[in-house]
Order: C-alpha cells, then sequence, then structure tokens
C-alpha cells in the first residue's frame, strides 16, 4: 500500500500536519466508515466519511461523521441550493480520482465546493480517508476546513 496519495501530497505542499492511519479495509463490510473506525479502534463520531453529491446538479463534497446520515435538505441549504442528491459512483470516481471507499476530500481530481460537519470542531483531532481504500489521515478540524476551504455546517439528519 503506498503512503502517498494525491491528497496527502496536497496537504504535504499547503504544510499542514496529518498522521496517517493504515488499516485492513473490507471491500464487503456494509458500512465502510465504521468499518475503518473499529479496525482503527477509534469513535465512529470522530471518523468522518466523504460523500460526494449534487445540489441543484452542480457536484459538492460533504465530509460527516461515519456513525450519521446527512439530510439532503440541510446539505441543499449549505450549498445554498434547492435539493440535494447522492451522486452515482461513476461520476464520483471519474470527478474525484479515487475509487469508492477511498475518496478523500483532499486532493480531489476537480476542486468541489465542500463542507463539513459542525461535530468536527467537538474533537482535536478527526480521521478522513487519506485517498485509498484502508487508509486514513488524522488532521485537526481547523487544519481540514481550512486546506479545504470548507465551513463547519450542521448536516446531520
Amino acid at each position: 500500500m503506498s503512503k502517498t496519495t494525491p491528497g496527502t501530497l496536497m496537504l504535504s505542499k499547503l504544510g499542514i500536519a496529518f498522521e496517517l492511519h493504515p488499516y485492513d479495509y473490507d471491500p464487503d463490510a456494509p458500512r465502510v466508515g465504521l468499518q475503518a473506525a473499529e479496525a482503527l479502534g477509534v469513535d465512529p463520531s470522530q471518523t468522518f466519511k466523504t460523500l460526494m453529491a449534487e445540489v441543484d446538479g452542480k457536484p459538492v463534497c460533504v465530509v460527516v461523521p461515519s456513525d450519521c446520515e446527512v439530510s439532503m435538505k440541510k446539505m441543499a441549504a449549505a450549498f445554498h441550493g434547492k435539493s440535494g442528491n447522492m451522486m452515482k459512483v461513476p461520476d464520483a470516481e471519474r470527478l474525484t480520482g479515487y475509487k469508492v471507499g477511498g475518496i478523500s476530500p483532499f486532493g480531489q481530481r476537480k476542486t468541489t465546493p465542500t463542507v463539513i460537519d459542525e461535530t468536527a470542531q467537538l474533537f482535536d483531532v478527526v480521521y478522513i480517508n487519506a485517498g485509498q481504500r484502508g487508509l486514513l489521515l488524522s488532521i485537526t478540524p481547523d487544519d481540514a476546513a481550512r486546506s479545504l476551504n470548507a465551513p463547519f455546517v450542521d448536516l446531520t439528519a
């Protein structure tokens, strides 16, 4: 497994500190984020999943706790839109350059507007996918938000 991804390269280039946390990825896990949290012995609410979605037909990225569901209404409001839906897997992979299960908000092929759930601010560090299946990174919520130009908003149902 490579420890270098477009996401880790982006953060390094920005001079942002992070630590890598490899784990055994289970492609059959019903919820990848929860499986990653369990594999690393980390609280699922501190482990954030990266979801690609669309608001009024435009691509967006949302980063939410792995043990929560996104409210489509709150997500649409966060991007000043009317309606939101999850992006189809092939579209998400093409847009980000990552495979589902390894999508990171950092270093995506095409930059998309991003928001982070406000609960990230409850932790000193959060765990977010580093850009490949079986590899998370830990980062302070403020550094994550700054590197992504992403505000903290209420996103969960």
